[in-house]
């Protein structure tokens, strides 16, 4: 316990699966939590749970894809608690689509969501860290921004793109002390995955892959968060960490 106290933590997509777990785990390490979401109600009883277990944490509604709203989350974090020290982009959505069934305009959502909306984070966030005399920013990418998965390529186009901008957001600023990497998590049982993975008929195709004999739990993606969140993992920008039970060890 502990391993956060005294930072101050924006967590977009916080009101349900990864996010949610991440911030209860912040608020158990003594982090205060920024939870944004565009799911107002799930949002809200997150907010009311952490706190009535002691954790000291705020939700806003804030659409990613947003410069504006970017800018009012930042803003009130600053004005709560004086600075940011962490950006955990996890705000995300699938795409259960090939290049030739899918619309640009659906090729455009993701994007928006994926990708930039992590990039309007950082942009906005960086120069607060560079105030605060560092940060570290987590970008949940994917194990499909490091392998091809068929039938998701917007998805992973976006999640590849992430894995190399935080790779070189790192190099742009680690000079300022402000630490970048990206997570990679592979079948996590979410109730944005739960659909496709059993009404969707991927069970088998999944178990086949993941070389352990269970799949993820958020609390699985949570932990690594937490570790690269934490002054533990001060020596490391620029990594991925996976987080995919040995599916990209083939």
């Amino acid at each position: 316990m502990g391993r956060l106290n005294g930072k101050v933590a924006i967590i977009t997509g916080a009101a349900m699966g990864m996010g949610a777990s991440e911030a209860k785990l912040f608020a158990q390490e003594g982090a205060k939590v920024i939870a944004t979401d565009v799911q107002i109600e799930p949002l809200h009883n997150l907010v009311k749970e952490i706190k009535e277990n002691g954790g000291e944490i705020m939700g806003l509604s804030h659409n990613v894809t947003s410069e504006d709203e970017w800018k009012a989350v930042i803003a009130e974090a600053v004005k709560a608690y004086g600075k940011v020290d962490i950006l955990v982009n996890n705000a995300g959505v699938s795409s259960p689509k090939t290049m030739a069934d899918m619309e640009m305009a659906e090729w455009n959502k993701i994007m928006d969501i994926n990708l930039n909306g992590c990039v309007i984070g950082m942009k906005y966030v960086i120069p607060e860290m560079q105030k605060a005399g560092g940060g570290s920013i987590i970008n949940i990418s994917s194990i499909g921004g490091i392998v091809g998965m068929a039938g998701t390529s917007p998805y992973t186009a976006a999640k590849g793109a992430l894995r190399v901008l935080s790779k070189s957001a790192a190099i742009e600023y680690g000079k300022d002390k402000i630490r970048v990497n990206s997570v990679h998590p592979g079948i996590i049982v979410t109730p944005m995955t739960a659909p496709t993975m059993v009404e969707g008929g991927a069970l088998p195709f999944y178990q086949t892959y993941t070389q352990l004999p269970y799949f993820g739990e958020p609390e699985d993606v949570a932990y690594g968060v937490v570790f690269l969140a934490s002054d533990e993992s001060r020596f490391m920008t620029g990594a991925e960490l996976v987080i995919d039970g040995g599916w990209t060890a083939m």
